[in-house]
């Protein structure tokens, strides 16, 4: 077998194992919001499942903002929690789940290009280190609380200026 031969097979093959490595994670019940129809930021939330090796969500974005950052709440120090973009992305273990929810790790939607309206869908590209960019179509759903989706309290976060509390 000649080198172009076996270059040729080697890459095919590296190409076919891409998408499966890609469909070993699997997004579960997204959701965006934002808190008003003139906000100008939003969040999207979701469940991400890793039947596959471990990988890291790196980053994200979206035609519906401006910029799209991971985010997480941290506390102060003085008892207030506060959104702090994570740059270095998630974790996301072999058969583990990231579960991005309100009041911790989310994807934040940042200068929105249009109202998010209930019932309007938001496409989000999550990249991965591994996997690569998986595309999601994201539901507004304005109406959902914390609870819904077994989220926990929001009392004490500091999300800014009332029109970017997204959450």
């Amino acid at each position: 077998m000649s080198f172009t031969i076996r270059t040729l097979a080697a890459t095919a093959a590296i190409a076919l194992a891409m998408p499966a490595f890609a469909q070993s994670i699997e997004v579960q019940d997204p959701y965006a919001r934002s808190a008003s129809p003139t906000a100008k930021t939003g969040a999207a939330f979701m469940h991400i499942v890793n039947t596959g090796e471990a990988d890291r969500l790196i980053s994200a974005a979206s035609p519906a903002a401006e910029l799209v950052q991971l985010h997480t709440h941290m506390e102060s120090g003085d008892g207030v929690m506060q959104m702090v973009h994570v740059e270095e992305g998630f974790d996301l273990p072999a058969g583990e789940t990231i579960r991005l929810e309100r009041g911790g790790k989310h994807v934040m939607l940042m200068g929105l290009t249009e109202p998010m309206e209930q019932g309007a869908t938001v496409s989000v590209t999550l990249t991965f280190e591994n996997a690569g960019d998986i595309v999601v179509d994201v539901p507004v759903d304005l109406e959902r609380m914390p609870g819904d989706m077994d989220h926990g309290a929001m009392e004490g976060m500091d999300h800014g200026s009332d029109d970017t509390k997204a959450e």
